[in-house]
């Protein structure tokens, strides 16, 4: 099967707006994801987190497998098998965003997409293997899903204090992060100022720090109507 060439992630493409919402672990990321698509109506579509997928369907059940060992991560000892079923989740996501009618949303507000397994799985896979350049390997991960699927088209990328949202995170799942599971967070939070420098038309940075669940929400709500306001200029340009 040979891979589609996608169209350039541009703000002026047909079809609903595809914003992601990125970040590290306990940021605030499904929260602040939820919030904003209420405030924006019935025209944002949601697009929950793998993790958050039903377990009837066919991306929970891969999610359910990958978790079946307990480990946060998803880890069951073969990063690159892990890597790669990750990727073909959200590939899939974006094959049936771009194929569904959805003529009446306006903005698909996604929780977590392609940068995540690309920041996470690089993380993995450079910890595992030892490799020092993990960031060539979070851009060979996103270019293997760029080869498959549009990229979406902005990135809402929050960013805050790493201690206060490790415990967030710690807390949320109720138990005790491992070291080896705060590298993995810590090294995708570098990594994802890599990519954020690689893509600074798609990434827009939100600095968490010190603001309320309420106030994050608002600031990503703010932005996603400014995307779509850059979008419908660039469509009458």
């Amino acid at each position: 099967m040979t891979p589609t060439t996608p169209p350039r992630n541009c703000p002026g493409t047909t079809g609903p707006l595809w914003v992601s919402i990125e970040g590290m672990n306990g940021v605030g990321k499904s929260t602040a994801a939820r919030a904003a698509a209420a405030a924006l109506g019935s025209r944002c579509l949601l697009l929950d987190e793998l993790t958050d997928q039903a377990h009837d369907t066919m991306p929970g059940r891969v999610i359910a497998a990958l978790a079946a060992g307990g480990d946060v991560y998803l880890r069951t000892g073969h990063p690159a098998a892990e890597t790669l079923a990750l990727l073909a989740l959200k590939v899939r996501e974006a094959e049936r965003l771009s194929s569904a009618n959805l003529t009446d949303v306006d903005v698909a507000l996604e929780d977590r997409g392609l940068d995540s397994v690309a920041v996470c799985q690089a993380a993995i896979l450079s910890i595992h293997h030892g490799t020092t350049d993990a960031g060539r390997l979070a851009r060979s991960v996103l270019d293997t899903a760029r080869r498959w699927c549009r990229l979406p088209d902005a990135t809402i990328w929050l960013t805050g204090d790493a201690a206060e949202c490790t415990a967030r995170f710690s807390a949320r799942i109720g138990r005790t992060l491992t070291p080896e599971d705060l590298q993995v967070i810590h090294r995708a939070a570098e990594l994802y100022e890599v990519l954020a420098a690689d893509e600074p038309d798609r990434y827009t940075a939100i600095d968490t720090t010190g603001l309320t669940p309420q106030e994050v929400a608002a600031a990503v709500e703010r932005t996603v109507r400014q995307l779509v306001e850059r979008r419908e200029v660039a469509n009458v340009a």
